[in-house]
């Protein structure tokens, strides 16, 4: 009985973390039994029984393109198409994924060129349901971002995508819509593909964290500001007017803050956030500010700008070419060889108190699923990030050595220099010389190496940091897949 889940099929019900997933357990040189019970009756069924046989996902994956956008659902969505390799060759978005995806399948599609030039490379479809259409527009621009389809590039007619960028490094951030993003002093969501919905969503983000939009060089200290006329959108409220120094350069950035933590999806952590900022305002008596951030709330809560993502369904996709990510993090690290087999470590807290962890495994720069595992925190009472590292790595480590198997080139640890250190620390403790092991904290995407003091800064145009970056969030997905799995399991239990 090993220490960890393992998990070749993200959607098993095996919870338990003592339990392992649907390997066999045949001797080597072994036929499982049963395999061999199979191999001993022939397929004696019609093609009419053995499409009955099928499970309905079983079914689906036999359609072809055209057959299988009819199963689409009619809610908003993004649809990937695949080429006969199943490499995806183009990601779009849908206000209703069975008409938008089926649109490409009808004779007036073909009357456009590099339509009928993408139709005809199409030999299977998938597609990842979302909330909202705005989750849709989002979860598009990550994808194209990630896997870099090529039709999603020649269907623009060369032009750049837009993106939402944020800048850094001044007193009072602007938020802008820009086609020509900066690599330095800037926080960059995109690219998007649909300039007016971009344009539209960052109308509806200004309405609620009040930030501006204008080219103004903004100083805090500069006096002279004071007695600048502010913009229409401050007397509608839809800006703080840090023009006319109306809010101070630290209130100003709290409100950027949130507005990233909601672009980045951590609305658990935001509105937790912002409640306890309201009942604090709301006993200091401050009505005004309270009610304001009631307000927010609720407008955040109804536009469900990430909504639920259906990760669990998402399809596999690649974020670069994975050669060329192995050499560039060998370069980065300065790594004696490629790092042909990376493992990534997540932690991720279920309301109520528990916490569970994932791991992740990659084999020449691409997901190794059969080399996933899961684990329920033991020893570690309460939200305990760094105990529950210590608890993982000690685990993951103690099972490899006791098997015998080889350590990972590189172990990508989710966040910081304490994350970072508890992994450590981990090993140390049982003995065990440490390989390569990384942190790689999420604000400012920051590599944090062991013994060095100041985190390493790379561009976010290098493939290395882009494979760090597809591992981390691999990790972060199968822990939040497996958190869901637990809270199913309970709120069944809960019911029964």
């Amino acid at each position: 009985m090993t220490d960890e889940t393992t998990s070749t099929n993200e959607g098993s019900p095996e919870l338990s973390d003592d339990e392992t997933g649907p390997e066999s357990t045949a001797e080597p040189g072994e036929t499982p039994a049963a395999e061999a019970k199979q191999e001993e009756q022939p397929d004696a069924l019609s093609p009419r029984e053995r499409s009955d046989s099928l499970s309905p996902r079983e079914k689906t994956n036999s359609l072809s393109p055209r057959e299988k956008v009819r199963t689409f659902p009619t809610t908003p969505g993004v649809y990937l198409m695949k080429d006969a390799e199943d490499r995806v060759i183009y990601v779009g978005k849908a206000v209703n994924l069975r008409s938008r995806a089926g649109s490409y399948f009808l004779s007036a599609a073909a009357e456009e060129r590099r339509t009928a030039d993408l139709v005809r490379e199409i030999a299977d479809i998938d597609h990842i349901t979302t909330e909202t259409e705005v989750d849709a527009l989002l979860l598009e621009a990550r994808l194209i971002k990630d896997i870099q389809p090529r039709f999603n590039t020649e269907l623009k007619d060369d032009k750049t995508f837009p993106y939402l960028e944020i800048t850094t490094r001044e007193d009072f951030p602007r938020v802008e819509f820009t086609r020509t993003p900066q690599t330095r002093g800037t926080k960059l969501y995109g690219p998007f593909t649909s300039a007016s919905q971009l344009r539209e969503t960052i109308t509806v983000l200004q309405k609620i964290f009040r930030f501006r939009t204008c080219g103004l060089d903004i100083e805090a200290d500069d006096e002279k500001w004071k007695w600048y006329r502010p913009c229409l959108l401050a007397s509608i409220k839809q800006c703080t007017a840090p023009c006319n120094l109306r809010i101070s350069k630290e209130d100003y950035k709290k409100d950027i803050q949130k507005l990233r933590m909601f672009l980045d999806g951590n609305r658990t952590r935001l509105f937790r956030e912002m409640e306890k900022e309201m009942k604090t305002a709301a006993k200091e008596l401050q009505f005004e500010k309270a009610a304001n951030l009631r307000d927010q709330i609720a407008s955040l809560k109804s536009l469900e700008l990430r909504g639920e993502i259906d990760t669990h369904q998402q399809p596999e996709v690649f974020f670069i070419d994975p050669k060329k990510g192995m050499t560039g993090l060998k370069k980065i690290l300065n790594l004696p060889d490629l790092p042909r087999r990376i493992e990534g470590m997540d932690i991720a807290h279920l309301q109520g108190g528990e916490t569970v962890a994932s791991l992740v495994q990659f084999i020449d720069g691409l997901p190794f699923k059969h080399g996933y595992r899961r684990f329920k925190i033991r020893t570690v009472d309460g939200v305990d990030d760094f105990a529950s590292m210590r608890e993982v790595v000690s685990r993951r480590m103690r099972g490899l050595q006791q098997r015998g198997e080889s350590f990972p080139d590189l172990l990508l640890i989710d966040g910081g220099k304490g994350q970072l250190n508890a992994a450590l620390q981990a090993m140390r403790a049982i003995g065990v010389d440490p390989p390569m092991t990384i942190g790689l904290a999420k604000r400012e995407e920051e590599i944090y190496l062991p013994g060095e003091s100041e985190p390493k800064r790379v561009s976010r145009d290098s493939f290395g940091l882009r494979l760090l970056q597809y591992v981390r969030d691999e990790a972060h997905r199968f822990a939040q897949h497996y958190h869901h799995l637990l809270r199913r399991k309970s709120t069944f239990d809960e019911r029964t």
